[in-house]
């Protein structure tokens, strides 16, 4: 269906005015999407825009106002919405320590492959974001930063991980998960459920504690937690 057919299999008058005005705002996301990917920011037309979509510059201003608000949408479905995920799970009071964790690497990485080339647009227009723009950019990384550093304390206090810098320990997760857009190809061989779960995985194994959250008794049990950390060694020097 394109931006400019009506959406005859609507439920209602009302209803199918809601769906269809979702339908085309996604339409014009995903244009504005490559065509910033394409040309870049400054050298995409708002013009360029409405006739990627199929609709007249006047039309296109009933859904969003300027380009400066499309990107500014653009950032916030993906990364604003990522904040309110993971600070979510952060909140639940029936997931441990160990289970918000992987909640939230297998979150960021999913959305990270589904949403790569957004990502990527993001990264690369980084330095020509309006102020407005960039402002709420930053707020809702240092968001997600801030829960995921909540979370890797909380589990730090209750036993569940070991004592690290939880600021330190939460950038290098989204570090290593903030390269999925950039290599992930939904078309390949690789398995997105199976690269959220490695990631999680790998995540939770850097900070888990090898007694178990337990206070080590004994030399018994320093030799099992310092086999513990060699074996996590040696399984990362050989991947």
């Amino acid at each position: 269906m394109s931006a400019t057919e009506p959406d005859s299999t609507a439920p209602g008058p009302r209803g199918g005015a809601t769906v269809r005005r979702s339908l085309v705002e996604q339409e014009i996301y995903s244009h504005a999407t490559r065509l910033f990917a394409e040309r870049g920011f400054a050298g995409t037309k708002f013009q360029d825009i409405a006739d990627a979509v199929g609709l007249t510059r006047p039309a296109l201003y009933h859904y969003v106002s300027s380009k400066d608000d499309l990107l500014a949408r653009l950032i916030a479905e993906i990364i604003e919405d990522s904040a309110a995920t993971i600070d979510a799970i952060t909140r639940r009071t029936d997931f441990d320590s160990s289970t918000k964790l992987r909640e939230i690497v297998a979150s960021l990485a999913r959305r990270q492959g589904d949403h790569a080339v957004r990502f990527r647009l993001i990264i690369r227009s980084e330095a020509d974001l309006p102020d407005p723009v960039a402002a709420v950019y930053a707020e809702s990384r240092r968001a997600v930063l801030r829960s995921l550093a909540t979370a890797i304390e909380r589990g730090v206090a209750d036993g569940s991980f070991r004592a690290v810098d939880a600021r330190v320990a939460a950038l290098g997760i989204l570090g290593m998960v903030n390269w999925v857009s950039w290599w992930f190809n939904p078309d390949g061989n690789d398995s997105l459920d199976a690269i959220c779960t490695q990631f999680a995985d790998t995540a939770l194994a850097g900070l888990l504690d090898p007694s178990g959250g337990r206070a080590i008794e004994g030399p018994h049990d320093a030799i099992k937690a310092i086999r513990s950390n060699l074996d996590r060694l040696e399984k990362t020097l050989r991947s």
